[in-house]
C-alpha cells in the first residue's frame, strides 16, 4: 500500500523523511522556546497551501496578526491564503469575539473550532498546526496525554494531518509534552544551545512511523526572506550537544510524575 506524504516546505527535512510526513498523521513537534518550532509550523501550513491542501493554524502563544507578519518575513502570504478561503487562523490567545477566536482554552472548544474551519474551507485534505497543544494543559499537566488523543481521535475523521507544538523548559523542567510523545505517530525535536557565543539550532527525528527517518542529529538555520534550512549533519560526538545532567535528572524526574499521575 503507497504511502502518501505531505511536504513539511523545508527541503532538507523532507529529505530526513522519506519525502515528507506521512498523511493523516499526529506529530509533536518539541523543544524549548525559540529553536524553530514556530517557524517549522508555519512552513508545513503554507507548502499546504501551495499543494491545494485546507490548511488551519491554531496560536495559543501569539496574536493572529504575529503569526501572518512572521510568515509574510519568509515570502509566505498567509493573508493572501485566508482572502482566497486557502487558510483560516484561529487565535486562542487575545480572547476576541471574532469567529476564528478563542475565548478560553478549552480542549472541546478547539476541536469544535478547527472541525468549524474546516467546513468553512470545504472538502478535501486537510492539514492543521496547533502551535502549541501544551497551553491546554499547563495548569494540569497529567492530562496531556487524554488530550492529545482526544485531538488525534476526532480530527483523523476528518482527513487532518496534525502538527501538535509542545513547549518546555529546560531550566525548570515543567510543562513538559510525554502525553503528546506518547500518542504521537512522529516526533520531530528541535534544540539549541550557545557555542562559542553564538546560537545555534538542531533538529532529530526521534520517530516517525511508516518511515525509514534519519536518526541523525542536523543543524539548522533561520534566514530572512527565506525560513528554515538544513545546513548539514552534526558530526561532533552528541555528548557536545546533551543538556547538563543536573538539567537531565530534573527532566526524568518530571517525566516519571508525569506518568505516575496518569497511573
Amino acid at each position: 500500500m503507497k504511502i502518501v506524504r505531505l511536504k513539511t516546505g523545508v527541503e532538507g527535512i523532507d529529505k530526513l523523511l522519506e519525502g515528507g510526513i506521512p498523511e493523516g498523521f499526529f506529530v509533536a513537534v518539541t523543544g524549548e522556546p525559540g529553536c524553530g518550532k514556530t517557524i517549522f509550523s508555519i512552513h508545513f501550513i503554507y507548502q499546504g497551501v501551495l499543494d491545494g491542501d485546507k490548511c488551519i493554524y491554531v496560536t495559543t502563544e501569539e496574536s493572529r496578526e504575529s503569526i501572518m507578519r512572521q510568515a509574510a518575513q519568509f515570502n509566505m502570504n498567509f493573508e493572501k491564503a485566508i482572502e482566497e478561503k486557502k487558510l483560516i487562523v484561529i487565535d486562542a490567545l487575545m480572547g476576541r469575539e471574532d469567529r476564528w477566536s478563542l475565548q478560553s482554552l478549552d480542549m472541546e472548544a478547539l476541536v469544535d473550532k478547527i472541525i468549524e474551519a474546516k467546513k468553512e474551507l470545504g472538502y478535501g485534505r486537510a492539514r492543521v498546526a496547533i502551535d502549541s497543544l501544551s497551553a491546554f494543559w499547563l495548569d494540569k499537566p497529567a492530562m496531556a496525554r487524554r488530550y492529545s488523543y482526544f485531538i488525534k481521535k476526532v480530527l483523523s475523521k476528518w482527513n487532518f494531518t496534525i502538527i501538535a507544538v509542545s513547549q518546555y523548559a529546560i531550566t525548570t523542567a515543567e510543562s513538559f509534552g510525554w502525553g503528546v510523545e506518547h500518542i504521537a505517530d512522529g516526533i520531530i525535536r528541535f534544540r539549541r544551545i550557545l557555542r562559542s557565543g553564538e546560537l545555534k539550532r538542531f533538529i532529530v527525528v526521534e520517530k516517525m512511523r511508516q518511515t525509514n527517518h534519519s536518526r541523525y542529529l542536523y543543524e539548522i538555520d533561520i534566514k530572512p526572506g527565506i525560513g528554515m534550512t538544513v545546513l548539514g549533519r552534526v558530526r561532533r560526538r552528541v555528548e557536545d550537544y546533551k543538556l547538563p545532567s543536573e538539567v537531565m535528572r530534573k527532566i526524568l524526574e518530571a517525566k516519571l510524575r508525569s506518568e505516575g499521575e496518569l497511573l
